[in-house]
């Protein structure tokens, strides 16, 4: 029998995908077939076959790259009982965790404090373990939150360690067990301590939503921490660093681990690179004060849902051959209370179900942003091949310079000792987080990464509003692998964006910040030729990073739908050609492929088809917004912003009731509804000219046939929700300008096609 040491920490486990391979490659071979059909006939046709061609290229295309990135599909599993067998829990390595927040409007304290609160209770040595705040806003309010949750977690995290809490975020965990009844542990200790928690939760959350309500100042409780935010600007302030708890005790049942107030300085004139430069800040504050070998980050609403999470993630980054393998864990991102059958599309659990796990068999998976468990050296600019730092590291000592010169260089002087302690393996960090402040000040200051390699060579990398993206290729290209975790329960839970403006906000940074990446000196391509990424991996971020650009051709291919009809031409095959049942065979081969992914995931058909559906309502509109402003930045009109998602906190029991009106398509003033509504007015008036009778007669006797028809109504069934907003009242129809501007265009478009 195996040793506990001789035994793996985690194993790897391959999905056959038999079924799912043979309708690919048959929806590859009749795209293939389609175009072999568009070449062999033309000569015989106008300006709408080559465009049509076009499309078709970028689909077939499209379709490869999606065949590569499922091809290898993955799993992971983690043995936390033999890494405890192997190395004893106050021997452990620390963690760094990181929550950031941008605007106390947006993302509300209350949802920040449960963030908080489910890592501080998480299952690890307290004494393991520091919480570092990222306040962007720097917001009184975002402060006072944390520090009357500080106090709160007294009680609440030994609770929790008590009876073993699985639900480590309190709103959570009181909103499904609102009663005791039927609770697993139904001593009379444990109700009077519920009892206890319960009461102190809700106080908390009362002083929280008072103070965002005004009526309580919070500097009337804590004036002497509360003094430095008088008279500052959101955007024009010094650095605040507030020490809110630190933890004297080490490990023990009732202890709780640091936690510290971060808001970095802030100048008009200085550049701040959104939540990258907030969580360099974050790296360099941390590596000062704790300088922890392993850091965890989330986003301000993605509590830990699991609390051995981050025990498991050792696993698999203790585990890896000399630890110059794995140089990230990523969880999946996974929400709490999401809208019945996904009314949005934004839940993307097909997505993390099947794309996810096959990338993850390449190289694996792209950082997300939020859950994910990084090697701090590897952020430092680590290779894999040098994961011992020392004299002989060919990627540090350049044109001669020394060690300490080169450190200096890219790190910065403050910095140059923690990192050399970080990239070397030493952990060492100060008996107390207070004498580390004046230095950790020093280096939040907007100055402090001029003459520094931070943003381009180490830590998070600047460029993109998609920072995560940026930041997991150039780990990629250095050959470092990544592994894709997705635990039972999950690991972290959030909330998605709800109606139709929060998702085509989110949907257009992504956009955005994605073809930033595609179109710079950082893409994928660069990558594989120079450095060490993979082929396929360098496939399967040209799939992610070309998700703007697949506007372009659906949105060529819905106006060929239109102008066909309009014009009484085709561009799809006739009737009475074999080539006929090409398109009908794709489209219903297609969607049955991407229905048994939805059923298989144990989604229901509504959702798939809402996922289909906004799959065709974001690309025609956030994501053509997206390309757009590239083109600006690049035409040097305009610079692209990062823009916060509002997130919204659910406090329905799994007993409620589900508010009806939270699944219907809500609108704005925002230009990106003008191309989905003018298109939806060009299929209605194409299919009304049909209608009539009022095509003109066909060229060459051809006119349009029954597969433009058929798109057509598909199209405006797609973009139904967009048809009822014509005649929605207040947030849930279309604002009268934009239906101005979209009926303008359609009838420029319609005049064109007369002529």
């Amino acid at each position: 029998m195996a040793s506990s040491n001789s035994l793996p920490l985690y194993e790897r486990f391959g999905h056959k995908n038999t079924l799912h391979k043979v309708m690919e490659f048959i929806i590859l071979i009749l795209l293939l077939s389609l175009l072999v059909y568009r070449l062999l006939s033309f000569n015989n046709h106008g300006l709408s076959w080559p465009i049509a061609f076009l499309c078709e290229l970028w689909f077939t295309f499209i379709c490869v790259v999606t065949i590569s990135n499922k091809w290898n599909r993955v799993e992971h599993k983690p043995y936390p009982d033999r890494l405890l067998q192997r190395v004893p829990k106050d021997e452990l390595p620390a963690v760094d965790l990181f929550v950031t927040t941008a605007d106390s409007e947006l993302e509300p304290p209350i949802i920040t404090i449960n963030t908080v609160l489910s890592l501080l209770a998480v299952d690890y040595p307290t004494n393991k373990l520091a919480c570092y705040v990222s306040d962007d806003g720097c917001s009184p309010l975002t402060f006072y939150s944390l520090v009357e949750a500080s106090k709160f977690a007294k009680i609440w995290v030994p609770f929790c360690k008590k009876y073993n809490v699985q639900v480590r975020a309190p709103f959570r965990y009181f909103t499904n067990n609102s009663k005791l009844s039927g609770h697993k542990n139904s001593s009379m200790e444990f109700k009077q301590e519920w009892k206890i928690v319960k009461d102190e939760y809700e106080q908390l959350s009362n002083k929280i939503e008072d103070a965002v309500r005004k009526s309580i100042n919070p500097s009337d409780i804590i004036e002497s921490d509360f003094s430095v935010f008088s008279n500052i600007q959101r955007n024009n302030h010094p650095t605040i660093i507030k020490v809110v708890w630190e933890n004297k005790e080490g490990h023990s049942k009732q202890s709780v681990p640091h936690l510290v107030y971060v808001s970095r300085e802030k100048r008009p004139k200085h550049p701040h690179h959104a939540k990258a430069g907030a969580m360099n800040v974050l790296t360099r504050i941390s590596g000062l004060m704790t300088n922890a070998p392993y850091m965890l980050n989330v986003d301000c609403d993605m509590f830990a849902n699991n609390p051995s999470i981050i025990l498991h993630a050792m696993c698999m980054l203790l585990g890896s051959k000399s630890e110059n393998e794995n140089a990230f864990v990523q969880c999946p991102q996974v929400f709490y209370d999401g809208l019945k059958d996904d009314p949005f599309g934004n839940q993307m659990i097909v997505l993390w179900k099947y794309t996810a796990q096959g990338i993850s068999g390449i190289q694996g998976p792209f950082y997300s942003g939020t859950g994910c468990v990084h090697r701090r050296k590897v952020i430092y600019g680590l290779f894999p091949n040098n994961v011992k730092f020392g004299d002989t590291n060919p990627k540090i000592i350049n044109n001669g310079k020394s060690t300490n010169e080169e450190l200096l260089n890219t790190f910065g002087k403050e910095f140059t000792k923690s990192a050399a302690d970080a990239l070397k393996g030493k952990a060492e960090s100060p008996d107390m987080l207070s004498k580390s402040i004046e230095a950790a000040y020093q280096v939040a200051g907007v100055g402090y990464e001029y003459g520094t390699h931070w943003g381009k060579k180490v830590g998070w990398m600047y460029g993109s509003t998609t920072e995560d993206v940026l930041t997991g290729l150039s780990i990629h290209n250095k050959g470092w692998r990544s592994i894709l975790y997705s635990p039972n329960p999950p690991a972290f839970l959030g909330c998605a964006p709800t109606g139709g403006p929060a998702s085509m906000t989110q949907q257009k940074r992504w956009a955005t910040g994605l073809l930033e990446i595609l179109l710079s000196e950082n893409c994928p391509i660069f990558g594989t030729l120079f450095a060490s990424l993979q082929f396929r991996q360098c496939l399967a971020y040209f799939w992610i990073l070309s998700w703007g650009l697949r506007s372009v051709p659906e949105l060529c291919y819905a106006a060929l739908t239109a102008y066909s009809i309009i014009t009484n031409s085709h561009f799809l095959p006739k009737g009475q050609e074999p080539a006929y049942y090409i398109p009908i065979a794709v489209f219903v081969i297609y969607n049955m492929y991407t229905l048994s992914e939805h059923l298989r995931t144990g989604l229901s058909i509504r959702a798939w088809w809402n996922n289909q559906r906004m799959g065709r309502i974001t690309t025609i509109s956030a994501w053509l917004f997206g390309v757009l402003g590239v083109i600006l930045k690049l035409l040097g009109i305009s610079e692209t912003v990062f823009e916060v998602t509002r997130k919204d906190q659910s406090t329905s029991s799994d007993e409620g009731t589900e508010d009806t009106e939270a699944g219907k398509f809500t609108f704005d003033e925002s230009p990106a509804f003008i191309p989905p509504t003018t298109i939806l007015f060009l299929q209605l008036t194409a299919l009304a000219t049909a209608l009539l009778g009022l095509q003109p007669p066909a060229r060459d006797g051809v006119g349009s046939g029954s597969l433009e028809n058929m798109c057509s109504v598909l199209l405006v069934v797609c973009f139904w929700p967009f048809l009822k907003g014509l005649f929605g009242p207040g947030k849930y129809g279309i604002p009268l300008s934009t239906i101005f501007k979209a009926a303008g265009l359609a009838l420029l478009f319609y005049t064109l096609c007369r002529y």
